[in-house]
């Protein structure tokens, strides 16, 4: 279950609860029977795996690495054979 920070508007009194995502909101303060607001906070997002940085698509030399390897094989270029000298 998420825990949720509250703030009295009138008393300033703050204190986190435990609630259910199905419990309603709390509207007033249990010290004053102010008026409550509930405080929003940043959350923590852990990314966990390869994939997620710059860093896990390069080696260590600092080169690209590619993410899927060629399906076929790229052709080499056709060279005209050099010419052989008629003795």
């Amino acid at each position: 279950m998420p825990t949720y920070a509250y703030a009295c508007k009138d008393c300033g009194h703050a204190f986190d609860i435990v609630q259910s995502f199905s419990d309603s909101t709390l509207t007033s303060c249990p010290e004053c029977e102010g008026t409550l607001r509930k405080k929003f906070n940043s959350v923590g997002v852990v990314f966990k795996g390869s994939g997620f940085y710059r860093t896990d698509s390069r080696d260590a030399k600092g080169n690209t690495v590619s993410a899927a390897p060629a399906s076929t094989p790229a052709a080499a270029p056709a060279t005209p054979a050099p010419a052989a000298a008629a003795s």
